[in-house]
């Protein structure tokens, strides 16, 4: 009997655009147009205190690849060891190709599968529960996962109650096939139904913009079902993994408002202590958001091995998802 297969993370990288805009900046550049907002406004209402906006030339496969480096070197590790790329966005540099396609170029490797998932919010969660399934089924040995957002392209920076809200970046893992358990478990789930309260309702057709280009969201909406669906698939999927909420050491939400951080923590009766909480540096980056905190708590010691780490994210579609690893 073969020895029972898993993917375990074994390195984590982040890149961030070098434009650091904070609240006071972004407040006196949307005065000048015409739109009100402060940053305490901004803080009250959403715990941002600042955002980083890459320049027009920085892509999410540029990003991309600048997380994979990073993480591949955290692996001890090299492009020609991966044999899968999934990459996470909604934010593509083209129609396509995908972006991980290119995101493979750039790393100089070929033969191996690239493809991206588009999940919005949730996109890191479905990227790593499919990158898991690879590896566990032994369609591949080493996979990197990525999440990479450039959402300043499809802000109206004439609605402050979105565009203060995001910010750009991308963070990823290395994922390995291991003998030891990795990822405990996942659950996915999504509710087409609700896909107006948060969507970029366009398309290019025949060479034009059709639709709005432009992120919607209704905020109320979103807050109400995030909140909910966020403590039902932490529930779930620890309860899959065979395990007790008391058992997590780490809580990693998607980065969206920390009113939503908090009250998730709550209502899964788990300290504040416990949740990794980077929207106030980075804002929020969607799919990029995960792995960004991810690698940043891995970093400065707070996530050591061993530890068991609940990853869940909530987004337009409206998707949800959650992975629990033991680092």
């Amino acid at each position: 009997m073969s020895a029972a297969r898993f993917a375990k993370i074994v390195g984590t990288g982040s890149a961030l655009p070098r434009n650091v805009v904070s609240n006071a900046a972004l407040a006196e550049k949307l005065a000048a147009q015409g739109v009100e907002t402060s940053d305490s406004w901004i803080v009250e209402r959403t715990g941002i205190r600042q955002r980083h906006i890459a320049a027009l030339e920085v892509t999410s496969s540029e990003l991309g690849t600048q997380a994979a480096l990073a993480a591949l070197q955290a692996a001890g590790m090299q492009a020609k060891d991966i044999d899968l790329i999934i990459c996470a966005t909604s934010t593509p540099d083209f129609v396509f190709p995908s972006t991980a396609c290119l995101i493979q170029a750039k790393l100089g490797v070929a033969g191996g599968a690239a493809f991206d998932v588009q999940a919005v919010c949730s996109g890191f969660a479905y990227a790593m529960a499919t990158a898991d399934a690879y590896i566990r089924t032994g369609l591949a040995n080493n996979a990197l996962v990525i999440g990479s957002e450039v959402f300043s392209r499809i802000l109206d920076w004439n609605d402050r109650t979105t565009c203060v809200l995001f910010g750009d970046g991308a963070g990823a893992v290395v994922l390995a096939a291991s003998e030891s358990p990795g990822i405990l478990a996942s659950r996915l789930h999504a509710d087409g139904s609700q896909q107006h309260i948060l969507r970029t309702a366009g398309n290019v057709c025949s060479g034009a913009i059709v639709g709005h280009p432009f992120l919607t969201m209704d905020g109320q909406a979103v807050f109400k079902l995030a909140v909910r669906v966020l403590d039902e698939v932490a529930r779930e999927v620890v309860t899959a993994a065979g395990m007790q909420l008391e058992q997590i050491d780490w809580l990693i939400p998607h980065q969206a408002n920390v009113r939503i951080l908090s009250a998730t923590a709550k209502k899964l009766g788990l300290p504040e202590s416990k949740t990794i909480v980077t929207v106030d540096q980075h804002a929020n980056t969607s799919a990029a958001s995960i792995p960004l905190a991810l690698d940043l708590a891995v970093r400065d010691g707070r996530i050591r091995p061993g530890h068991h780490v609940l990853m869940e994210g909530v987004g337009g579609g409206f998707t949800w998802g959650a992975v629990l690893a033991r680092m």
